[in-house]
C-alpha cells in the first residue's frame, strides 16, 4: 500500500513516548493508527474520509 509510510511513521512515534515516559501521547498515537486504518481502508473503498476541524485540535488561537 502506497500509504504504508504513515503507519511506519506512528510506529515510531509510539516508540519515542514510551522510551520518554510518555504514556498519554503514545495512547494518542494509538487512537491516530486506528483512526489512519479506518480512514485509509473507506477512502479504497471509495467512501472518503473523515471531516476535518476548521482548526487543528489542541491547539488555542
Amino acid at each position: 500500500m502506497a500509504d504504508d509510510w504513515i503507519f511506519d511513521l506512528l510506529a515510531d512515534l509510539r516508540s519515542f513516548a514510551l522510551a520518554n515516559g510518555l504514556p498519554a501521547f503514545a495512547a494518542q498515537v494509538e487512537t491516530a493508527v486506528r483512526v489512519a486504518e479506518v480512514e485509509l481502508a473507506a477512502r479504497a473503498e471509495g467512501f472518503g474520509g473523515a471531516t476535518l476541524p476548521d482548526q487543528p485540535l489542541g491547539r488555542a488561537n
